[in-house]
């Protein structure tokens, strides 16, 4: 597909969660993670204000990537900036933003995830994006959060074909809603379990007596291990391991929690720690070639941080530490099932110099998962 019929693809990608959803998901088969409930979309978007865009780029036979946007909220981001926390759980990996994230515990611009190759384009371009945004024609330093994985194998990664207009088009392409998974955005030439991986998302509601929040997670999974689906030892079923691995388990994988919880940067790091344990839950084990990032973000409007203000004290609410172990239930929970979303979600691909990744045997795993009593 050429970049003239982008305007077409992207017209697809709108309908696409439309008519593709409603069996791509391990939820819509029965099969149900965890004991809280998902929000209307089971999607990160059900965190209220949250946006996400995609630019997917399948061109030729060796161009398989893409760019993927997440806004915290629809204002002006830099302006109005969020609460924020990032945790590494392994670091081989190019996360640009992190130091200044891990200082000030705020975010100042969208989180963009793309491939390793093209993470200078996009930080260059939320440069630009944000320097022009109505009211910041005085600002003079913007941190970037942009992350990435390594798309190689499917992809001509060293073409580095993502463009600042895709990165663009991404962040201009932002909505709420439901929010299409698997081969799109910056998931398109990932690889997971030796299966296609790409973008998934799922989503937790607290009930109200642990104060009724929304815990919203996005991943872009491109990482190995052995496989468990819902406690059920896939991979081990299938072959993928027996005493070495069949595939090489290396890889990387961006996660994204966004919650309307107000809290500060410090419970959001905390936050972010246990995201690792949803990741561990589908049989990630964060190897030595692994970028394992976590990237935690209140949007609560009441702990937002102005970029300028007269009064040097700011008082914002922040809850307690002992109401913190619902939110964390919560990520553990959205974390595991959006990696799952992602494989189930992800279709097989051919991609650079003939590379064929097969996508998950979703027949077969059901299969297993029912034999375990673990369908509906």
């Amino acid at each position: 597909m050429t970049r003239k019929h982008h305007t077409l693809f992207f017209i697809f990608l709108i309908l696409f969660p439309l008519f593709t959803m409603s069996q791509n998901r391990l939820r819509d088969h029965g099969v149900a993670i965890g004991v809280l409930h998902p929000g209307t979309f089971n999607a990160i978007t059900d965190v209220p204000g949250v946006q996400v865009g995609h630019t997917t780029l399948i061109e030729g036979d060796s161009i398989r990537t893409g760019v993927t946007a997440i806004l915290p909220h629809t204002g002006n981001i830099f302006q109005e900036k969020v609460p924020a926390a990032i945790y590494v759980g392994n670091g081989f990996g190019k996360l640009a933003g992190y130091t200044q994230v891990k200082e000030l515990g705020n975010l100042e611009t969208p989180i963009i995830l793309t491939n390793t190759l093209s993470v200078p384009t996009a930080v260059n371009t939320v440069i630009g994006y944000t320097l022009n945004q109505s009211g910041n024609e005085e600002v003079r330093s913007v941190n970037a959060v942009v992350g990435e994985t390594n798309d190689g194998y499917l992809n001509d990664i060293r073409g580095r074909h993502v463009t600042e207009a895709d990165v663009l088009q991404a962040i201009q392409n932002a909505k709420t809603g439901p929010v299409a998974e698997g081969n799109v955005g910056a998931g398109t030439g990932t690889i997971c379990f030796g299966f296609k991986g790409g973008i998934g998302t799922s989503s937790r509601v607290l009930p109200k007596q642990s104060g009724g929040y929304t815990v919203g997670v996005l991943v872009q999974t491109n990482f190995g291990g052995v496989l468990q689906v819902a406690g059920v030892e896939v991979g081990k079923k299938l072959g993928l391991y027996s005493n070495s691995f069949k595939y090489s388990p290396d890889g990387s994988c961006m996660m994204v929690v966004l919650t309307d919880a107000p809290l500060d940067a410090r419970n959001l790091e905390r936050l972010a720690k246990r995201a690792m344990l949803g990741l561990a839950r589908t049989g990630g084990i964060a190897s030595n070639g692994s970028g394992d990032y976590v990237i935690a973000v209140s949007t609560a409007e009441e702990c937002r941080i102005p970029y300028q203000s007269e009064n040097p004290i700011q008082t914002v609410p922040t809850l307690r530490n002992e109401a913190m172990t619902p939110l964390f239930l919560a990520t553990i929970e959205a974390t595991e099932e959006a990696i799952l979303n992602s494989l189930f979600a992800a279709e097989t691909m051919t991609g650079r110099d003939g590379h064929q990744i097969e996508a998950l045997p979703k027949e077969k795993v059901l299969e297993m998962l029912k034999e375990a009593g673990k369908m509906d």
